[in-house]
């Protein structure tokens, strides 16, 4: 097992220092000791006309969770620290998902969510049964998040052995500690953003959180809030260890299609709310604009008010300008409260063909009927000069039966036959398929990988309320670490903004990335249920008649009555009978 983490390592480069330089969602920075709260906004308009908005707020806490219990919580919040505590979770990495992160026309996301609801943990390896704690952990978090995690058993879970690594500093190797799960059906609403934004120290009311209105996020082309919990270095030595809780929650707005053509944009037009006010717990609050990127040498708007300072910053294989406003600054504290920061292009406002980022993937169906099909996954790299390797993902429910043999990786019409492959056979109604494999992706190509499936046929008790709707398949994973057009400056990463520290790289030659396909939705074999309902009626009806007549000549007395003697009116009707000569009754 060791050898395969080393194989996946080496291809993809993520053997050299710390777990947390190649895959964490943070570099290893010591700020100041003991509790801490950090908040940004980064807005960054993109060339479709949409405006990206990405929310971060980091939490550390200075204390040793496991191995003993805690009574006291400051910032860091109570009910994810007897989640830890429990269940001896390692690291927890939740997202809830509303819609399609369109890669090809908005570029690479700070951190990338499938649509619906993901999970993926690392226990400690004191945990001797890990399904039942898995379960366990779910039920807890359903309840926390107010969402259908409950619903994750062992007929969606998956244990990856190349794909996900601890992002944070960990000594745990042995995969079959790492739990992964997707509910791509999962419906995202305020009754998850609203327990999200309670385990904010200052909650709603104060921050950059007074901006999180659930009827703007939910108004929007894409939503993502997520939660990511992991062990960080407490000094230079790592002799100690603190917990990094972030919270991030991404937006696109289509300002080019709210704005009747017009892709100028600012605050209040975005959250309908410019009173900001850092939050009075945090020791940094700053809003972050991007101005040029790497296709654009000068800035293409204007922005206003004048920002605290202008910062260039080394993200994603790119050097990108930022205004910086400070709202703990002296020049933003008195007019932080009116603070409408607004934007306008210099140039003509029409929409022009977006760059393509170096990596990029799409996911579809193929093949006719009920009966057979195929999945296409294409991965695009355009770089013009540089092959990398990458690791791909697939979890296919067990009610599509894949065939392995029909694997087929073709790249500029030539076989690609992949360096490492892991399957795992589904069986059914007990664990879906998992297929991992590392692909080379040569310069400038497009990589098709198709494999064929057969559609079974279900229990009528196992379809769901609307089985026309059809079957949801979780999306693909692709993770690879991509080539840098500059060196990053890793003794800067302190003063670095939050979000640069997302996916650093050791040595600024590669950064990594991890992008996922779209969901699909498959039709399965559904039989007519009017018939069982026509049936069913037709059956009752048969029994109720047969079964009641039946009991009631089994239950029914039958007796006979005897005349009952004269009354008053017998009587009297007897003398008018014997005075007409009549006979009496």
């Amino acid at each position: 097992m060791a050898a395969l983490w080393l194989l996946c390592a080496v291809a993809l480069g993520l053997g050299r220092g710390r777990s947390w330089a190649a895959e964490g969602l943070g570099a290893p920075d010591f700020p100041e000791l003991g509790d801490s709260l950090r908040e940004e906004l980064v807005i960054a308009p993109l060339q479709s006309g949409d405006v990206a908005a990405t929310f971060q707020f980091r939490t550390r806490w200075d204390s040793e969770l496991l191995g003993q219990e805690v009574f006291h919580y400051r910032l860091f919040p109570k009910a994810l620290g007897q989640v830890i505590s429990k269940y001896s979770v390692q690291e927890l990495h939740l997202s809830f998902t509303h819609g399609f992160w369109r890669s090809r026309a908005w570029g690479h996301p700070f951190l990338q969510a499938p649509a619906g609801a993901e999970l993926w943990v690392w226990f400690q390896d004191s945990v001797s049964d890990v399904d039942q704690t898995w379960k366990e952990l779910t039920n807890i978090l359903s309840g926390i998040f107010c969402a259908s995690l409950n619903f994750i058993d062992s007929t969606n879970t998956v244990t990856p052995t190349a794909s996900f690594k601890p992002m944070g500093l960990s000594n745990v190797t042995d995969h079959r500690l790492l739990r992964y799960a997707i509910l791509p059906r999962e419906v995202v609403c305020t009754e998850n953003l609203t327990p999200w934004k309670k385990l904010l120290p200052c909650g709603s009311r104060a921050g950059l959180a007074v901006l999180l209105k659930a009827e703007r996020l939910f108004h929007s082309s894409y939503h993502s809030q997520a939660v990511h919990i992991r062990p960080i270095c407490k000094d230079s030595q790592c002799l100690r260890v603190s917990w990094e809780l972030r919270q991030t929650l991404t937006v696109v707005f289509d300002m080019f299609s709210t704005g009747q053509g017009k892709r100028d944009w600012s605050l209040f037009k975005m959250f309908t709310r410019t009173g900001l006010e850092a939050c009075p717990l945090a020791s940094q609050s700053k809003i972050y604009v991007a101005l040029s990127s790497r296709d654009q040498e000068n800035e293409p708007f204007d922005v206003s008010p004048p920002p605290t300072s202008v910062q260039e910053v080394s993200f994603q294989g790119d050097r990108r300008r930022y205004a910086v406003y400070d709202l703990q600054s002296r020049e933003l504290s008195n007019s932080s409260r009116n603070l409408n920061i607004m934007l306008k292009w210099k140039g003509p406002q029409e929409k022009g063909d977006p760059l393509a980022p170096v990596l990029y993937t799409q996911r579809y169906i193929g093949g006719y009927g009920l009966q057979k099909g195929e999945l296409n996954t294409v991965i695009y790299n355009s770089h013009p000069y540089r092959a990398f390797p990458i690791i791909f993902m697939e979890t296919v429910p067990w009610y599509l039966r894949l065939y392995v043999h029909t694997l087929v990786i073709t790249t500029k019409g030539k076989d690609n036959k992949p360096s490492y492959i892991h399957y795992q056979p589904a069986k059914d109604r007990l664990c879906p398929h998992l297929l991992e494999m590392l692909i080379q992706l040569p310069a400038n190509s497009a990589t098709k990988i198709t494999i064929q499936f057969e559609r079974a046929l279900l229990k009528w008790t196992e379809y769901p309320p609307d089985p026309n709707h059809g079957f949801y398949v979780s999306p693909s994973t692709v993770s690879a670490l991509l080539p840098s057009v500059i060196g990053m400056k890793t003794d800067s990463m302190e003063e670095s903004p939050l979000f640069t520290t997302l996916f650093p790289s050791s040595d600024g030659s590669s950064y990594f990335v991890r992008l996922y396909t779209e969901p699909l939705l498959v039709n399965l074999p559904t039989p007519d249920f009017s018939m069982p309902y026509n049936v069913i009626c037709l059956t009752c009806t048969v029994v109720a008649v047969g079964y009641g007549s039946f009991y009631n000549l089994l239950t029914r007395t039958l007796q006979r009555e005897e005349p009952r003697t004269g009354g008053l009116a017998k009587r009297l009707a007897n003398i008018i009978r014997k005075l007409r000569g009549v006979p009496a009754l």
